[in-house]
């Protein structure tokens, strides 16, 4: 039994070391970010909640060797990132970690308060299924018009306000 776990620690270890940013760019091509890019921006012109979609290859060392959660890594982005720091407390984090083939969803408390749990794993999980066929951009795009739907129905912009942008639409790969 030791020897399984020992193994599986192992197993996890090298997958994230072996995966690097080219990973990242073989399943989203620059051309692929630079759409994404452009949903987000459009999508934010709608309402006044901020997205931001953060892919990661694997995990640094530090959370590897506390064994650290995909979950974990994602609210400490989520901070570090600043999604936290939106005027309406309405900013969303999508974050991959493609060593674990994970999928997180973080939000802020003003839109948390709007969506219940068992919708964002929905979102996840359909995210995962277009993941799973390959379809990383299709899967984030739909994740993108989802959330935008929620957002424009909890946050939307009035009549002949401005978008102010409160973060980059592009997203992010470490």
């Amino acid at each position: 039994m030791a020897s399984a776990t020992l193994f599986s620690k192992l197993a996890r270890i090298w997958r994230h070391q072996w995966m690097d940013e080219a990973d990242v760019r073989r399943v989203l091509p620059d051309a692929a970010m630079e759409r994404l890019a452009a949903r987000v921006a459009a999508s934010e012109r709608r309402h006044s909640g901020e997205i931001r979609i953060c892919v990661e290859a694997g995990l640094p060392w530090s959370y590897l060797r506390r064994h650290a959660s995909a979950r974990e890594r994602a609210v400490t982005l989520f901070g570090k990132l600043r999604v936290w720091d939106t005027a309406h407390n309405n900013g969303v984090l999508i974050y991959l970690l493609l060593a674990e083939h994970a999928i997180e969803i973080v939000a802020d408390r003003g839109i948390d308060a709007h969506v219940d749990d068992a919708e964002w794993a929905a979102m996840a999980q359909r995210m995962g299924a277009a993941f799973r066929e390959g379809r990383f951009e299709d899967g984030l795009m739909q994740a993108l018009e989802e959330m935008s739907a929620l957002l424009v129905a909890h946050f939307p912009l009035a009549e002949n306000e401005p978008d102010t942008n409160e973060l980059p639409d592009e997203p992010v790969v470490l």
